[in-house]
């Protein structure tokens, strides 16, 4: 099965190049689509020129900044791989974990799978109250769709492509991951969780997602359980 990578980006010039580095080092990734979503720090420049030395990259480039969901539709449309896989660019998630994501789903068990930051991996010690903020969105994922998630908000989530691809999405921003989730889980697709390794970082080191996108996630997860 050949696999596309889709890293959604935005204002990360100090990360991306390192985490490019990082994929292409697996030798897994046989395609990686970048979607630049509107940056102003010089992280479309610096796209512009991997991608111009970089087989096997595909670079979107987003007309304004329209939200990492955006980012995220764009590049699933635009992926051709068996497999795709969403890899975020600020180096939080290691692609070294690539090949415990795919187990699952090269051995026939799963048809999705989510790694997940909380089922004993290493992780950096720190972001208390996000950690409580994701595991509260995910019980209540559990409570609305009758399963079993250990971390519904993780960024690291893996496709057949026809699967997600075959998913009417329509968020803009961060609560594209519990739409995913929740369409994903009220077609009974087979999702498999595995341990990952974590390094958050902190705002000062550029987080952008914030305690008001857990309301947006909130909300998503409400509508979608009655509606698609």
């Amino acid at each position: 099965m050949t696999l596309s990578v889709v890293i959604p980006v935005y204002n990360e010039r100090t990360t991306v190049e390192t985490l490019l580095a990082r994929v292409q080092s697996t030798g897994l990734a046989d395609e990686i689509v970048v979607i630049d979503d509107g940056s102003g720090d010089g992280t479309r420049d610096l796209l512009q020129q991997i991608a111009s030395r970089t087989p096997g990259l595909r670079l979107i480039l987003q007309p304004r900044n329209l939200g990492k969901g955006a980012a995220v539709r764009a590049g699933i449309q635009a992926a051709t791989g068996d497999l795709i896989l969403i890899q975020d660019a600020d180096l939080e998630y290691d692609p070294r974990d690539y090949p415990t994501l795919l187990a699952p789903i090269l051995d026939g068990r799963a048809e999705v799978v989510y790694g997940s930051r909380f089922l004993g991996g290493a992780r950096r010690s720190t972001m208390f109250w996000h950690m409580v903020a994701n595991q509260l969105l995910t019980l209540m994922t559990n409570i609305l769709y009758n399963s079993i998630l250990t971390d519904m908000e993780t960024g690291y989530k893996l496709f057949r492509r026809e699967v997600i691809q075959a998913l009417p999405l329509r968020s803009s921003r961060f609560d594209i991951e519990p739409e995913i989730t929740a369409k994903l889980l009220k077609r009974r697709v087979r999702v498999f969780e595995v341990a990952i390794s974590f390094n958050p970082r902190e705002y000062s080191e550029g987080k952008k997602i914030h305690f008001q996108d857990a309301f947006h996630a909130v909300w998503a997860l409400l509508r979608y359980r009655f509606s698609d």
